[in-house]
């Protein structure tokens, strides 16, 4: 049974068409690598996925429950939306942390926030994710005290402070240095070894090649190719899949 499938998702801006009718579905544990130029609509997919935008037309259904209807007319209320969010956790290619609370509290903020549990179990869950990337020793320090690669770190903990059952990143290397980099899909290859649902939007292609479960090519808007990784890097279909990977060996 798939636990996320988008069916026809359609989104604009203004008058350009970003998504251009977008249909696919993973498994639970699945890691999904979605790889493309920029501007193809692979952030714009994200976002909508985890409602920060709202796609025009489509559906997005996660265990067999449509979380997103674009044919609904009913306006849904700000509770209904705060838990329709909390089937994805997305971490940005910026981080985002809160820049005047320490690593622990940009961990506890929102579970406290929505009640997860009691300050102390909201504690003690923030800290075993603090030691699941490394930083347990970094809890009571700010952002603007850390590496780039340890903010990341943070970020990714923080989203899987809320139990997540589909993980969402949105290139999350791109602002890093190589060596960095390594530290933080370190990280993300541990998720999938312990079956975390990712969805990754990456330009790291040995990375999405030898993680993933599956991969989609996007170009202007719509899933150009899809497959296995061995399928879509070792034998792609497209001229334009041909000249993207082109691009990277260079």
């Amino acid at each position: 049974m798939s636990i996320l499938e988008v069916k026809d998702l359609r989104k604009s801006f203004s008058k350009t068409e970003v998504l251009k009718g977008i249909s696919f579905s993973i498994e639970k544990g699945d890691v999904l690598s979605i790889i493309g130029s920029s501007g193809s609509g692979k952030t714009t997919l994200l976002r909508c996925l985890n409602s920060l935008e709202f796609a025009d037309e489509g559906t997005i259904t996660v265990n067999d429950t449509v979380i997103f209807d674009g044919a609904a007319t009913k306006a849904i209320s700000d509770e209904e939306m705060r838990q329709k969010r909390l089937h994805f956790g997305l971490v940005f290619q910026s981080f985002n942390l809160f820049p005047q609370y320490t690593v622990l509290e940009n961990l506890t903020l929102a579970p406290k926030l929505l009640k997860k549990g009691t300050a102390e179990e909201i504690e003690k869950k923030a800290f075993d994710l603090l030691e699941k990337v490394g930083l347990s020793e970094k809890k009571d320090n700010y952002p603007c005290e850390l590496s780039g690669g340890q903010q990341q770190r943070v970020a990714i903990a923080r989203a899987l402070a809320l139990d997540p059952e589909i993980l969402c990143f949105d290139e999350p290397t791109s602002a890093l240095d190589p060596e960095l980099t390594g530290e933080v899909l370190k990280v993300i290859r541990s998720l999938a070894d312990q079956n975390m649902t990712m969805l990754v939007v990456t330009h790291e292609m040995s990375f999405a090649k030898d993680v993933s479960t599956k991969v989609l090519f996007m170009d202007d808007g719509v899933i150009a190719e899809e497959g296995a990784p061995d399928e879509v890097f070792e034998n792609p279909k497209s001229d334009r899949l041909k000249a993207f990977l082109a691009s990277y060996s260079k």
